[in-house]
């Protein structure tokens, strides 16, 4: 029997996950910031993680801080700049996390109700189960502080329960 070529071995393809807050400047990039250390420490090259804002101003860095929480994490928000959900940025993800239920309805509105959940719903198994994670913005550090927990902690458990299907 003939080895496959690397040219002739299949592709793996690409799972694609969105995460969507209002402006794109805390929840959700520390979402995608969290995913990001989760999925290389899993070794899941074949996942891809970005994320939106349903009212973002495109450019925005992340805020202050949001960038010294995530930072004592190991999770570099320095560069992130903030970028408005489009049609296109659903169009292209498998899976829309969305951080509050008005997130979430904006998406379906938009058209992607098929591939939409609450982030904690999502992690928690199922519609109803879980909450919405509350806006720090303009709060102090402390509320950063208890909002990166929350959202290291359900991005864990959402790709634990995307794991039987995307373990490479």
């Amino acid at each position: 029997m003939e080895e496959e070529s690397p040219a002739t071995e299949p592709l793996k393809a690409t799972f694609n996950i969105l995460f969507v807050c209002t402006g794109n400047t805390c929840r959700s990039p520390m979402a995608e910031a969290a995913a990001r250390l989760q999925l290389e420490r899993r070794g899941w090259e074949h996942v891809q993680v970005a994320s939106a804002g349903i009212a973002a101003d495109a450019g925005d860095g992340a805020s202050v801080h949001a960038v010294r929480v995530a930072a004592s994490r190991g999770l570099p928000l320095d560069r992130h700049r903030s970028r408005r959900l489009t049609p296109a940025l659903l169009s292209h993800a498998d899976l829309v996390l969305g951080m509050s239920t008005s997130h979430v309805a904006a998406v379906e509105r938009m058209g992607g109700g098929d591939k939409v959940a609450l982030l904690g719903d999502f992690a928690a198994g199922g519609e109803g189960s879980g909450f919405p994670i509350p806006d720090p913005f303009g709060d102090d550090a402390a509320a950063y502080e208890e909002t990166i927990a929350e959202v290291e902690r359900l991005v864990r458990e959402a790709l634990d329960r995307l794991a039987p299907i995307l373990h490479p």
